[in-house]
């Protein structure tokens, strides 16, 4: 049974048959972080959505590490394979079938710059994922404001979205409660708010605003859910 651990702000850790991954691995400079990058032992696949150092995060050191394969932008795989880490690069609409099950990478409307040192270089257009495993549908939005594209995912029959709710950077509350009704998940995590107070939100908001449309799930950062 595929199964999403929370690390605070946008990072999981996704498990299923054939998958270990993570999803914008923010750890070490992550105030809510429930693990270190040490913690990662066991990874097959690293899934970055953007640029921004608050989801490249420790990118480059888990996946040297582990020897995992980093899923992302054409961009930000070209930067990646210049720190040698393997990659395999998709783009916006691209849909790919991998030993675990399909992605398809999604839309999403925000910047994706990447700090290298004291150049901000291209990083491309920032996406989502919609990842298939055990049989699971799991959308993970990224960072992203309320989309139209977000209508076409109700016929991907999503079994979970993970969707950002702090406003400022991406969605509110509000423009979350749309994006559930657009997109018709079974059940849904919030993410991508209290790390800094620009992003303040409360989850349970969203859940009594969301009401009987899905199943509002709210984890702790370390905390873990079954799909």
């Amino acid at each position: 049974m595929a199964k999403v651990t929370y690390l605070g702000h946008a990072a999981f850790y996704i498990e299923g048959k054939g998958l270990k991954a993570l999803v914008d691995p923010f750890l070490s400079g992550n105030p809510n972080s429930a693990w270190k990058p040490s913690d990662i032992k066991e990874l097959n696949f690293i899934f970055i959505t953007h640029g921004h150092d608050d989801h490249l995060g420790d990118t480059v050191q888990i996946a040297k590490e582990t020897q995992a394969t980093v899923v992302t932008n054409a961009e930000i795989s070209g930067f990646l394979s210049s720190k040698g880490v393997k990659c395999h690069a998709m783009h916006i609409g691209g849909r790919y079938t991998f030993p675990f099950g399909r992605v398809k990478l999604t839309p999403a409307w925000h910047g994706s710059g990447i700090t290298d040192g004291d150049k901000m270089l291209y990083g491309g257009t920032p996406c989502g994922f919609v990842i298939e495993v055990d049989g699971k549908k799991v959308y993970h939005a990224g960072d992203t404001g309320l989309t139209m594209e977000m209508k076409l995912l109700e016929a991907e029959n999503i079994d979970l979205a993970i969707l950002p709710i702090g406003g400022n950077y991406v969605m509110d509350i509000d423009d979350a409660l749309r994006a559930v009704e657009f997109i018709k998940p079974r059940k849904v995590i919030p993410m991508h708010y209290d790390t800094f107070p620009v992003i303040k939100a409360d989850p349970q908001e969203f859940k009594a605003k969301v009401g009987s449309l899905a199943e509002i799930i709210i984890l702790e950062p370390g905390q873990s859910y079954e799909i």
